[in-house]
């Protein structure tokens, strides 16, 4: 009863004492430091440490790595609670509070399992040899708005993860969605213990880690334990050995799905359209159907396993025809990155199954920057298919994903070079293709790294990325992609988006995220100059392009690419008439913008009937949209103000649309004014700085996730002596015997030279210092003196931990500032789980 009641507590808080934790496990805690007891957080990897003072670490022992021989490195770092099982590494936790048993990865799991059972919340958990984490995703995206979801963070659906995933639950969430999966035998009974689901879905049997299984109906039956006490089952009949291996399964509910014959939800035809599909079916005698923006039929089926499920919670049918047209992509294991000689690559070293591999294949078509794709493959390791019908496979992949080069490692897949193009290469191992490769024959394509990761394809990655300096911008896709869906909720479902994509995406990057909006169906992008714009078509992008600030010289590149100009002024349309005349062209869509209190760019009020005139005289031009700009929608005081600029928006627009009888989109809302003014959508709006999970006002802030890390390297520790100057100049001297860390980054990276001298902060090793000194043009040092660095060590310049907005505020600027000002020289790595 004690234990129940310090539980209760515990759950409400999200905080444990390290002694109620050895009671879950059977077990007594060793406290030398009661004072530091609290845990909150779970760790098994040493890289990943956060808040040390609430951490409780296991160390988990490896095929590899032994977690052991990473303790003394973390109790270093402040790690004061552990789960071990060799005694002989007690003698570093002298200090530490710890708990020893038999097998840390069993005290994990019964820790996870004991979380488990005090929660009644309805779990769905989700099984299958491809699609899991999509499904998961998707039933999130669908279920969210009506329940507080908790789901398996990332592909967190092993022997770890799911323990990981669901000790993030708590009192406030009302339905969990996790995903389970297994490699081998006796797997699935652990996660079953741990998860204890009301809904089994399992989404198909196909061949990833079909090697230690007989056949598919062995793993189907090992898959299905997962279901031992489950009410519902959701699965698809069509595949046989699930039918057979839920046969021993007494007492349970089934909701079925068929394309074949009688089921729950039976599928009667699918249609494949440009960039949706349209999907008819039977459920309960009636017709109904959803439309999806995808058409590859991996995301067809995980779309249907999700209708099933809604239709099974008893949503309405038009309820999920809805939102099911709003689904986005779920981001692959990814990092894009600059390479050598103009290349861009694309780093997937997680494992090489024949799905997987598909699906990056369907990542690298979408990559329109160059024409020219090439494909570096291991050896595929995890495959039930006999080897030369698993290569065919792999070889017909190849061909029909438009693959102009490939090249193959491992000893596997050389002796099936036969089956693959001619011009095909082969090594046996990594550090033979390393030795034979001429790395400038890479030049002008995108390349694909995909390996297990026992071959460390991760070298390859490293030989062909543009050398910089260690100063690098990541941009989390996934983070990128969420904060779209965000403000894609908060729009009726007419209402178009138009995303800016001016000065560099804000720093972050243009044709990358582009092509990332693109795959997301947004409806327009808009540039600053005609120059960004021909980038972006040079890049493959197909979108409406509007240029907003287009000049007279580049009028004839922005016919020729395609681009639709922000005509602002009659000269400028009169200019613009001209171009176009003398190249016959007609009706070209142009975006005309109106001055409604700015003051900036745009047609006044009294110019309208001129330029009404003008429109209806010459048939060069057509009306596409009419906007303005909102000058102050984060500011409440503002609001009137606001108000009349959006009613002037309306007024203008009604006498142009009455005058020249043409129907055109409407737009005034940014970021902030979508979700301050949201009944004022018209018939488009534009989005900007909140795709980069910045806000400058509260509503919906907590929604959003920061996009941008911009990370550096401590390049020398020095100490120094009291009195001793430091950096330019001789301002600032040491008051006191200090240490100091000269760090990669410096005005020329854009590290404003207004951070110099304590104004500005950095994160080393989770722990704040402050700037020392003038900035430099590519360096700047930090105060250190407390705590324990070593060069080479990683520094946040801002990200999660220490937000843009935060830094900006420090020198009185906005974040648009700061992160426009970060240098082209500065890295970029795009990364998604």
């Amino acid at each position: 009863m004690e234990a129940e009641l310090k539980f209760k507590e515990a759950e409400s808080t999200g905080s444990y004492q390290i002694s109620d934790i050895a009671q879950y496990l059977q077990t007594k805690a060793v406290e030398n430091d009661k004072e530091n007891s609290l845990v909150q957080n779970l760790l098994f990897d040493s890289r990943k440490l956060g808040h040390a003072d609430t951490t409780l670490f296991f160390a988990l022992s490896g095929a590899h790595k032994d977690g052991h021989d990473f303790i003394s490195e973390l109790v270093e770092r402040g790690v004061k609670n552990f789960v071990v099982s060799k005694k002989d590494s007690i003698e570093q936790l002298k200090e530490c509070n710890y708990i020893l048993v038999d097998d840390t990865k069993s005290a994990l799991q019964d820790l996870a399992t004991t979380h488990r059972q005090h929660f009644t919340i309805p779990i769905i958990a989700i099984t299958g040899s491809n699609g899991k984490t999509s499904v998961k995703e998707w039933l999130y995206m669908l279920l969210r708005h009506d329940k507080n979801v908790v789901r398996s963070p990332k592909s967190y659906n092993s022997q770890i993860g799911v323990p990981l995933s669901v000790w993030s639950m708590n009192k406030q969430h009302e339905l969990g969605i996790f995903e389970a999966g297994i490699s081998q035998k006796g797997e699935m009974e652990n996660l079953e213990k741990i998860l204890k689901p009301e809904i089994g879905i399992i989404t198909n049997i196909g061949e990833a880690h079909s090697k230690n299984f007989d056949d598919r109906l062995d793993k189907a039956k090992e898959k299905i334990i997962l279901f031992k006490d489950c009410k519902t089952i959701i699965y698809n009949k069509d595949y046989h050995a699930l039918n057979t291996a839920l046969r021993s399964l007494k007492n349970k509910k089934y909701f079925t799905v068929s394309h074949k014959g009688v089921a729950d939800l039976k599928i009667k035809s699918i249609e494949k359209e440009i960039g949706k599909s349209v999907i008819q079916a039977i459920h309960k005698k009636e017709e109904v159907s959803i439309s999806i923006p995808f058409t590859d039929n991996g995301s067809i089926e995980n779309a249907i396993t999700c209708w099933a499920c809604m239709l099974h919670l008893n949503y309405d049918s038009k309820v999920i025809s809805d939102q099911m047209q709003g689904l986005s992509p779920v981001a692959m294991r990814l990092e894009l990155k600059q390479g050598i000689n103009n290349c861009s690559l694309i780093n997937d070293s997680y494992n090489s199954d024949i799905g997987s591999i598909a699906i990056a294949l369907d990542f690298l078509s979408q990559q329109k920057q160059h024409s020219k794709r090439t494909v570096i493959l291991s050896d595929v390791l995890q495959s039930g298919d006999a080897s030369e019908a698993l290569y065919r496979n792999v070889a017909l992949l190849l061909s029909q994903k438009g693959v102009n080069r490939f090249i193959g490692i491992g000893l596997e897949i050389s002796k099936f070079k036969h089956l693959f193009d001619r011009n095909a290469e082969f090594h046996n191992s990594t550090a033979r293709f390393l030795y034979d490769a001429d790395l400038n024959n890479f030049e002008n394509e995108t390349v694909l790294i995909k390996g297990a990761r026992k071959f460390t394809f991760e070298k390859i990655t490293e030989a062909l990325q543009s050398k910089a300096h260690d100063t690098v911008l990541e941009i989390n896709l996934d983070a990128f992609t969420h904060n779209l869906n965000f403000y894609r909720s908060k729009l009726k479902p007419d209402t178009k988006l138009m995303v800016m994509v001016k000065a560099f995406t804000y720093g972050s990057g243009t044709f990358e995220i582009a092509n990332l909006l693109q795959f997301q169906n947004v409806d327009y992008l808009a540039v600053a100059y005609t120059d960004e714009g021909i980038a972006l078509r040079k890049a493959g992008i197909k979108l409406p392009i509007m240029v907003m600030n287009p000049e007279q010289q580049g009028f004839d590149a922005l016919i020729k690419y395609c681009l639709e100009p922000e005509i602002y002024s009659l000269s400028m349309l009169n200019k613009f008439d001209v171009a176009l005349q003398n190249k016959g062209m007609q009706n070209w869509p142009i975006h005309i913008k109106l001055e409604t209190g700015m003051h900036r760019l745009g047609f006044d009020e009294e110019e309208l009937d001129a330029l009404n005139d003008y429109l209806l005289s010459h048939d060069s031009v057509k009306v596409k949209s009419v906007f303005s700009h909102l000058a102050s929608a984060d500011n409440s005081s503002d609001d009137d103000f606001t108000n009349s600029q959006i009613e002037k928006l309306k007024f203008y627009s009604d006498k142009i649309a009455e005058s020249i009888d043409v129907e055109f989109d409407r737009h005034i809302l940014n970021s902030t004014g979508i979700l301050r003014f949201n009944e004022e959508q018209l018939e488009m709006v534009r989005l900007g700085i909140g795709l980069h999970g910045i806000s400058s006002v509260d509503e919906g802030v907590e929604n959003l996730e920061p996009v941008a890390t911009l990370r550096t390297t401590v390049s020398q520790v020095k100490q120094v002596k009291e009195g001793e100057c430091i950096g330019y100049g001789t301002q600032a001297k040491a008051e006191k015997d200090m240490q100091i860390a000269t760090v990669a980054i410096g005005y020329a990276d854009g590290y404003d030279r207004r951070f110099g001298n304590g104004t500005g902060q950095m994160i080393i090793n989770n722990q704040t210092a402050s700037t020392v000194g003038n900035i430099c043009m590519d360096m700047c040092m930090l105060d250190v003196t407390d705590l324990s660095v070593k060069e080479g060590e990683d520094v946040i310049v801002f990200g999660k931990d220490l937000s843009v907005s935060e830094l900006a505020k420090k020198i009185d600027t906005i974040s648009y500032e700061l992160l426009t000002n970060i240098s082209e020289r500065v890295k970029r790595v795009y990364f998604s789980e």
